[in-house]
């Protein structure tokens, strides 16, 4: 009987545990009725074979980020993003594969015999710094399997160009110097493809200062080579979607930096400077002066007056080189002719040398993001002669107000192109071709008004009166006189506000160009609402605010 007692009352917690995980099943079962867990995704391609899927395009399309291709770039590129999404259940897509650069950080440059890697946000410096780079080698995969044929720097007619010899495009081309990019695309036999490619048609002048226009591809030769690519693309039996271009003039490399970017803190100083440049100063209002005497001479008080500079306590305008400016320095100009009505002597006239092309920058001037490293900085050892203060900014360091309006028309240019060769290729081949518009999205994320944004879209070769709505908005906000200075600043994405900057919450890489990973979910998130649109499609969108945003660190 004892034994049968312990066997008994061994056996009552067993009897409880088993009666409390059935009365647990019960509950969680009837909790999964009332709100059932989501079964796997899934999607509808619609009217779309996406089963191979091939992207062509430049440094975005490649997953460039940060100034460098690295892997965890690569990895958030907008058409893997759009692989991933693809490959969902009911979708159709297929694999996609990428020329892998197997680096964690990538190559952005060199500094005496360090390889510098991608940049990452300093918040103890407020500035991207770059990390150890890497030296980048050839792909190793099988080419024959590449489903992205994005080239950082590629221009639009380089595609079909042989000659084409950019190394990260050697890295992973079939036939280096023979074989083409837009070829190698083709040979796949895709059934889909994304085309972005114009971008750096226009955007490689802008980067660089505006100072070389040759670097712009002409109209007719974006044209040709837009129309041999979509044509060669379509014929092949392939659907697709284009991208217009955004408005470069934007982007924070060009917004990070304010053309007041020179603080005075003390008056002694300021004082210092306007002597300095009193000379200068009598001499502009002698021109003026001198005008009235000589017919060959046509100096406006506003022209003198715009090139005048002063000094105050405060932020000051960069002083700044404007090649569109009328060279008073040249051999019988302006200044010489001073020297020759005995207004100045020769000692003042060799003073003025510098100052030709020069005068303060407003807020229709952009300064580049790298000329942060160099304003202020001493020129031949120096210390009086300091870059953007006393010796005119180098003019690769600022994108000028007659550079601006060049970059402005000629991506309104380049875009009525775009819509126009899609559109005549629709027409023949029954709507292959889905076109998108990211410009929509841009106003939305930069707050522009609808007189900004028509500047911007259409300037009417900068002729159009909304081009100074644009450049007085600017205005306004740099002298902080706006009464609401960021009106619907950054987007509205998943309960979030994303910047258009590279801060923590912003949607740009620390290049100032590049998206950062939500940037490029964003980008995806545009096509896919397209393809649902237009084609009859049930894609489901990419999570964007589940991706990073930039890469920081503390020191």
């Amino acid at each position: 009987m004892k034994r049968l007692k312990t066997y008994l009352f061994a056996l009552l917690p067993l009897a409880f545990i088993t009666f409390s995980c059935d009365e647990e099943d019960i509950l969680v079962q009837e909790q999964l009725d009332n709100n059932p867990l989501p079964g796997a995704e899934t999607g509808d391609g619609g009217v779309l074979d996406l089963s191979n899927y091939i992207s062509l395009g430049n440094s975005i399309t490649a997953g460039f980020m940060d100034n460098a291709l690295y892997t965890n770039g690569q990895n958030h590129s907008f058409p893997n993003l759009l692989a991933t999404q693809f490959a969902i259940q009911g979708v159709g897509g297929g694999s996609f594969n990428q020329p892998d650069i197997n680096s964690a950080n990538g190559f952005s440059g060199v500094s005496g015999t360090n390889i510098l890697g991608r940049y990452e946000l300093s918040l103890a410096q407020q500035r991207p710094v770059p990390t150890v780079g890497e030296a980048i080698g050839d792909f190793s995969g099988n080419k024959s399997e590449l489903n992205n044929f994005g080239v950082p720097g590629m221009k639009i007619t380089d595609a079909t160009n042989p000659g084409f010899a950019n190394p990260y495009y050697l890295r992973f081309a079939s036939n280096p110097g023979t074989s083409t990019v837009l070829g190698d695309a083709l040979s796949t036999t895709p059934t889909f493809f994304s085309y972005w490619l114009g971008n750096n048609d226009i955007l490689g002048y802008a980067v660089a200062g505006g100072v070389d226009e040759s670097s712009i591809t002409s109209q007719p030769n974006f044209q040709s080579a837009l129309e041999q690519s979509l044509g060669a693309l379509v014929q092949s039996g392939a659907e697709g979607v284009v991208m217009t271009l955004p408005p470069f003039v934007l982007l924070p490399y060009f917004r990070a930096v304010p053309y007041n970017a020179i603080p005075m803190d003390d008056q002694a100083v300021v004082d210092q400077l306007n002597d300095g440049f009193d000379g200068l100063n009598r001499a502009l209002d002698g021109l003026v002066q001198l005008s009235a005497l000589v017919p060959t001479l046509n100096v406006t008080q506003a022209e003198a007056d715009a090139r005048k500079v002063e000094y105050a306590l405060g932020a000051n305008p960069i002083l700044m080189e404007d090649d569109a400016l009328v060279d008073y320095d040249r051999p019988g100009g302006e200044f010489d002719m001073l020297l020759a009505f005995n207004q100045i002597n020769a000692a003042e006239r060799q003073a003025l040398a510098p100052y030709g092309q020069s005068r303060p920058a407003t807020a229709q001037d952009l300064p580049v993001l790298t000329s942060a490293t160099v304003l202020g900085t001493p020129v031949g050892g120096s210390a009086t002669a300091l870059v953007g203060i006393t010796v005119p900014a180098y003019d690769n360091l600022i994108l000028s107000v007659s550079e601006f309006e060049t970059v402005v028309g000629m991506t309104a240019t380049y875009n009525a192109t775009i819509a126009g060769v899609v559109a005549g290729i629709n027409a023949q081949a029954n709507g292959s071709i889905t076109l998108v518009d990211v410009q929509p999205a841009f106003a939305d994320l930069f707050g522009l008004t609808p007189a900004e944004a028509t500047a911007l879209f259409d300037p009417s070769n900068g002729t159009n009166p909304a081009l100074a709505a644009f450049a007085a908005a600017a205005q306004e906000r740099a002298d902080g006189t706006d009464a609401d200075p960021n009106p619907g600043l950054g987007i509205n994405i998943e309960g979030h506000n994303l910047q258009p900057d590279f801060r923590p919450n912003g949607i740009f890489s620390t290049d100032g160009i590049h998206p950062n990973p939500r940037g490029h979910a964003i980008i995806a998130n545009l096509i896919i609402e397209a393809l649902n649109n237009q084609k009859g499609a049930d894609i489901p969108m990419v999570n964007v605010t589940a991706l990073r945003g930039i890469l920081a660190r503390d020191f």
